[in-house]
């Protein structure tokens, strides 16, 4: 396992600064350890929903943590508004850096993650292997 530190700044769109950490490093696997830092507009998907809700304000995120797989990302995040409210669910798209976001990432060189579909569940779900050589092996 090797760790990375990550510092995003204003205007970054939180899931796609980490979606593309396993290109830039050449893994095919992570995790997202922890993360803090602000947002500006948070899109949180809440659980049993369908479509993310879009938290707009002051926004400081309490917690991070996920996966990052080949087929994107499975993050989770708690936020608190301005007033201390507190609201958590699965990371969408659109999650806006306000000041700064600080992550730490724990990048799998001997893994490879990927989602394929799950009769129980009936989500795709992760899927752990070995990470192939370059030799195919």
């Amino acid at each position: 396992m090797q760790t990375l530190p990550l510092r995003l700044a204003p205007g970054q769109d939180l899931r796609s600064v980490l979606e593309a950490v396993l290109t830039e490093h050449g893994v095919s696997a992570a995790f997202v350890l922890q993360g803090i830092g602000s947002l500006s507009l948070a899109q949180l998907r809440f659980a049993g929903a369908k479509q993310a809700t879009e938290l707009r304000g002051d926004l400081e995120i309490l917690t991070l943590a996920g996966s990052l797989s080949v087929d994107g990302a499975h993050l989770h995040m708690t936020v608190a508004d301005a007033q201390g409210c507190v609201l958590g669910g699965h990371v969408a798209p659109g999650c806006i850096v306000r000041a700064t976001a600080e992550l730490l990432v724990a990048l799998l060189t001997e893994h490879r993650f990927v989602r394929e579909p799950d009769a129980v569940s009936g989500f795709d779900e992760l899927v752990i292997a070995p990470r192939r050589r370059p030799d195919g092996i």
